[in-house]
């Protein structure tokens, strides 16, 4: 493969980076290319020395993704980020794709308990007006203790949500350089 078809390939599999990335990122592998020349090495030599541009492409992409992720934790850049971390190999499906559904059970089942604990009060009051005669002071007492309850669960949600958003980009960004070629200690 030589210096043209190289760069044609990794331009492609950069498809997710944006236009001013792609180009900085295509100068750095012109770049290798034209050392690469000077040192005496053929364009093919080079090309096999820096691997596939695929790979390259998905393992850009996915540090990315991950770093927008991060800039910007809503739940499309997580997801680009998740699938971006996927694709880099067959096995991250398990490793990545196993937690991330652990953890949006543990969110959603914390915040539908918050949630239900708030609208309690209202449950026993559509209660009553649906059975007339049954309304009883201490139900709504006891509703509205658990409404306050509710309150401090959603506070407490809140906080757990952004910890574990953060944690799992974590996660990501380490399995990411994990599968690009192992973790390197300083």
């Amino acid at each position: 493969m030589n210096k043209q078809q190289f760069l044609r390939e990794l331009d492609s599999s950069l498809e997710a980076i944006s236009s001013a990335e792609r180009c900085e990122i295509l100068q750095d592998y012109e770049e290798y290319f034209s050392i690469g020349l000077e040192e005496g090495k053929t364009e093919e030599a080079i090309a096999s020395s820096l691997g596939s541009p695929r790979q390259i492409g998905k393992e850009l992409a996915a540090s990315y993704q991950v770093e927008k992720a991060k800039t910007s934790a809503t739940a499309g850049n997580i997801m680009r980020a998740v699938w971006a971390v996927i694709g880099l190999g067959f096995f991250n499906l398990v490793i990545v794709l196993g937690p991330l559904a652990g953890l949006i059970g543990v969110l959603a089942g914390g915040w539908a308990a918050g949630s239900a604990f708030v609208a309690s009060p209202l449950l026993v009051l559509v209660n009553a007006v649906i059975n007339m005669g049954t309304f009883e002071w201490f139900d709504l007492f006891l509703s509205i203790a658990l409404c306050g309850t509710g309150l401090f669960i959603l506070i407490g949600m809140f906080f757990v949500t952004k910890a574990i958003l953060k944690g799992f980009l974590r996660y990501l960004k380490w399995n990411a350089s994990l599968v690009k070629g192992g973790l390197q200690h300083d």
